[in-house]
C-alpha cells in the first residue's frame, strides 16, 4: 500500500507504471486504476482554478485507514493512493487510485470503494475560484452518477 499527497502536478500513469513494479507480473490478473482531473466547470459556472487544503499527517493518516480497510476485504496485492493539494487548475491530475488483484472484480470493486470513501471521509478542503474571480468553497462532492 501507498499513499502520496503531491503539491504540484503528477502524472498518474507514471505512478501506476512504478507502483505496478513491486506486484509480480505472474501473479497480477487485474488492475483497476481511475484517474481524477480538475473539470474547468462546477454547478453550472465556469472554473478557472481549484485550491485544496488538508491537514499534513492527518489526511495521510485517513487515507492509509481507508486504503487497509480494502485491503482487509478484498484480496489485494496492491494498492497506489495519490492526491494533489494546493494551487491545481483545470486538466491537472487531483486523484489516482489503483488497484491489482488477480482477479477483476476485487480489483474493480476495491478502486471504487476507495474512491468513494476518500471523496467523502478524507480530510480536504476545496476552495474553487470562478471565471468572474470570486472564490467559494465546495461544500459538497458531486454524485458519482
Amino acid at each position: 500500500m501507498a499513499v502520496e499527497i503531491y503539491t504540484g502536478d503528477f502524472d498518474p500513469w507514471e505512478v501506476v507504471r512504478q507502483a505496478e513494479q513491486a506486484i509480480p507480473a505472474n501473479a497480477r490478473g487485474a488492475a483497476s486504476v481511475f484517474v481524477g482531473r480538475m473539470r474547468d466547470f462546477n454547478e453550472d459556472e465556469d472554473v478557472t482554478g481549484l485550491f485544496l487544503e488538508h491537514y499534513p499527517g492527518m489526511t495521510e493518516r485517513e487515507l492509509e485507514r481507508i486504503v487497509a480497510e480494502a485491503e482487509a476485504r478484498w484480496p489485494l496485492l496492491g494498492c497506489h493512493v495519490a492526491h494533489r493539494v494546493g494551487d491545481v487548475r483545470p486538466g491537472d491530475a487531483l486523484v489516482l487510485v489503483a488497484t491489482w488483484s488477480a482477479h477483476r472484480i476485487a480489483a474493480r470493486d476495491a478502486c471504487s470503494d476507495i474512491l468513494e470513501r476518500l471523496k467523502h471521509e478524507a480530510p480536504f478542503w476545496k476552495r474553487e475560484t470562478l471565471a468572474d474571480g470570486t472564490d467559494r468553497w465546495v461544500e459538497k462532492n458531486t454524485p458519482g452518477f
